[in-house]
């Protein structure tokens, strides 16, 4: 199950879903945040610094410890909305996140996360982006 988010309309979750993890996909670092949807908050939880089936491993591990219902992951486009080879390398990490662990999983448009993240004087860029990107998922709901 993937649901896009958008600006337009929310995206429909069930409302028994109501912890989430998001990541924020890079080839090299992937920021993790976790959240619900009680509090409406997000809180980053690091970055995983591996790739290949190393990747998810160390995600395993954090959704082992977070239980959640479902995954958020953040989908980067071009400034005038337009896709590129990153959306599409999230959009599959998306699937395999669906394909590995059975849960859920939503997309939302990640445009300007990292600079958002960045311009907040954060230590761990990922991860923050990842807490913004779960954050505007939750408002959305």
């Amino acid at each position: 199950m993937s649901a896009a988010a958008d600006s337009s309309s929310p995206p429909a979750v069930p409302s028994h879903l109501a912890t989430f993890i998001a990541f924020d996909f890079g080839e090299k670092r992937t920021g993790v945040a976790v959240g619900n949807r009680l509090l409406g908050t997000a809180q980053p939880q690091g970055s995983v610094h591996a790739q290949g089936e190393a990747r998810f491993v160390q995600i395993a591990q954090r959704i082992q410890e977070w239980q959640p219902d479902a995954i958020v992951i953040g989908v980067p486009f071009h400034p005038d909305g337009a896709a590129h080879e990153n959306t599409q390398r999230a959009r599959k990490f998306g699937r395999q996140l669906h394909g590995r662990f059975r849960l859920p999983v939503f997309e939302v448009d990640e445009r300007y996360s990292t600079t958002e993240a960045l311009a907040s004087g954060a230590r761990d860029a990922d991860a923050a982006s990842a807490c913004i990107i779960l954050e505007q998922f939750l408002r959305s709901l």
